[in-house]
């Protein structure tokens, strides 16, 4: 269905992939053991985060430039979220702006923030998502220079070049005023003259946490000293997350590094897990070890580009029933309870 830059794209991890299997693979390493002959005949998914309720604990995790999967990009997407009331995290480089997005459905809808070298146009986007009805600020902190990709280097394919991530771009006056001329090219050009921001620093969050009352979440937390500063710090959650393998490869696995994040938070703030997500008993293994939600990335990108929203709300469906009936197999029919399944490290 997709071009072979494009699922390429998608699809690869930085380096020689090396992170990106791992992601998936170390899933294996951990085996759920079911405790039985529970009554299992209701079960509940629904969670709590941020004073919000949520049917299920699972949330679309931010992916950019989905016009590249389908035209209708990130308002298929969360039309389809919506008929789960599942939240949708929109990229900073969307396809489209966060106001289309905003007024596309009635899902939740939370705004992940690439922190950019002019900061006004950082707390310009926020406060558009704050005024737009989102309902948290995701700040990707692993993302200050771009991973090495081989695979797109060898295509030398850059959705960004191309204009599928300028939505929010081209429709921000404070981007607009930093250009000489706006023209496809120049903002193009200033997308990626801005998007990547080496100096991010701890100072910066500190000082968004003075532009937003929104609850604000790092993503691409790995190491438990940076959970524990964040929690010093005031952050609102964390996103246990190597970006899908698709940043430095070589890192840890996101499921190798939750238990010592969620053990070193120990219920403070929520911590979100991310990356390796494939299928219901992953979800279930990610819960058990400390995670409060799980995102899910490249399975409903690929459903996007398949069948559009009809695609991306078929693979919910799947989804869902994978992970309820992986809940009823374990024993358990809540979210304590999940919490308390006992997991082993083979």
């Amino acid at each position: 269905m997709l071009s072979p830059q494009a699922f390429s794209y998608i699809s690869s991890g930085a380096g020689a992939e090396e992170t990106a299997r791992k992601n998936k693979d170390a899933f294996q390493k951990y085996s759920i053991v079911p405790k039985l002959l529970n009554d299992v005949s209701e079960v509940d998914t629904s969670i709590s985060l941020f004073e919000r309720n949520y049917p299920t604990p699972f949330i679309l995790a931010p992916v950019g430039v989905l016009k590249l999967a389908d035209d209708q990009g990130d308002l298929a997407v969360t039309r389809a979220a919506s008929k789960y009331n599942i939240p949708f995290i929109q990229s900073t480089v969307s396809s489209f702006s966060i106001e289309e997005v905003g007024q596309s459905s009635g899902a939740p809808k939370w705004f992940q923030l690439y922190w950019t070298s002019l900061e006004d146009i950082s707390f310009s986007f926020v406060k558009r998502a704050e005024k737009a009805g989102y309902e948290a600020i995701v700040v990707t902190i692993d993302t200050v220079t771009l991973g090495f990709r081989e695979k797109d280097l060898s295509y030398g394919y850059s959705p960004l070049a191309d204009g599928y991530g300028q939505g929010n771009f081209e429709s921000d006056d404070v981007f607009l005023s930093t250009v000489e001329e706006v023209n496809n090219s120049a903002i193009v050009d200033g997308i990626i003259k801005n998007i990547n921001y080496p100096a991010l620093n701890w100072s910066h969050i500190s000082k968004l946490k003075e532009k937003t009352s929104l609850p604000i979440l790092l993503k691409g937390v790995l190491h438990p000293e940076d959970a524990q500063r964040a929690v010093n710090l005031g952050v609102d959650g964390l996103i246990v997350s190597n970006h899908g393998g698709r940043q430095l490869d070589g890192v840890i696995s996101s499921i190798d590094a939750l238990s010592e994040i969620a053990k070193v938070v120990n219920g403070k703030i929520p911590v979100l897990f991310d990356s390796g997500i494939r299928r219901g008993s992953d979800a279930l293994k990610a819960l058990a070890l400390g995670a409060d939600a799980v995102l899910i990335g490249r399975p409903y990108v690929y459903s996007l580009a398949i069948n559009g929203e009809k695609g991306v709300s078929q693979f919910l469906a799947n989804f869902l029933q994978d992970f309820s009936s992986s809940m009823m197999l374990s024993g358990v029919k809540n979210m304590k309870q999940l919490q308390q399944l006992k997991i082993i490290c083979d």
